[in-house]
């Protein structure tokens, strides 16, 4: 019995390496708390059960303050910002992706992809119709502190429509305070619309 004995123990460590090349799980006594943690991790998600509504809609009224500055000449200016269509890539991955128009800020920061539209005004001399400027693109947002809530940066490319003329944009911004509040530059190279605008954003989610 004891000679069963030494030949268990030597061959132990050996068994042990085999099923740590294989990948073989080995018995433990413990094992069986692990259960209650394990079915807690694989729980589904809760989905938020965002939707519109009135009051959000109102919210989104409140425009954000811009500065545009053309060639020799600068102004202010106010500008919206609406987003038909988000993915996200940083969230729980049990959750949907998918947000329209309503989009929670941790959805947005903690990484995502957009659709956006951006009418603009501009406090500049001429017809009212020059005045306007209407923006349609697509935007990166990526979390840098704490998932995005304390900050995250963003780039993006858009389409402009102004003065009736099209050109394209680009743009970059930071963001902080789970992303209500950032700064935009958005520069115009096309040459008849060529401009550089700095843009306060203001989100309410």
């Amino acid at each position: 019995m004891p000679r069963a004995r030494r030949i268990a123990r030597r061959r132990a460590p050996a068994l042990a390496a085999c099923a740590a090349v294989l990948g073989w799980p080995l018995a433990r006594a413990d094992a069986a708390p692990e259960g209650p943690r394990q079915a807690a991790a694989t729980a589904a998600a809760t989905e938020p059960g965002i939707r519109l509504t009135l009051p959000w809609l109102l919210v989104q009224l409140a425009p954000s303050p811009a500065l545009w500055i053309g060639p020799g000449e600068a102004h202010l200016g106010i500008r919206w910002q609406v987003t038909p269509l988000l993915y996200s890539f940083g969230i729980n991955r049990k959750l949907s992706p998918w947000r329209a128009f309503v989009v929670e800020p941790l959805t947005r920061h903690a990484g995502s992809i957009e659709l956006f539209g951006s009418p603009e005004y501009i406090a500049r001399p001429g017809a009212l119709g020059e005045r306007w400027m209407l923006r349609g693109g697509v935007r990166a947002y990526f979390p840098l502190l704490h998932r995005g809530d304390y900050m995250s940066c963003s780039l993006g490319g858009s389409a402009v429509y102004a003065r009736e003329g099209l050109g394209a944009s680009y743009e970059a911004g930071v963001y902080t305070l789970f992303g209500a509040l950032g700064v935009q530059v958005t520069h115009t190279p096309t040459a008849a619309l060529r401009s550089t605008t700095f843009t306060l954003s203001i989100r309410y989610f």
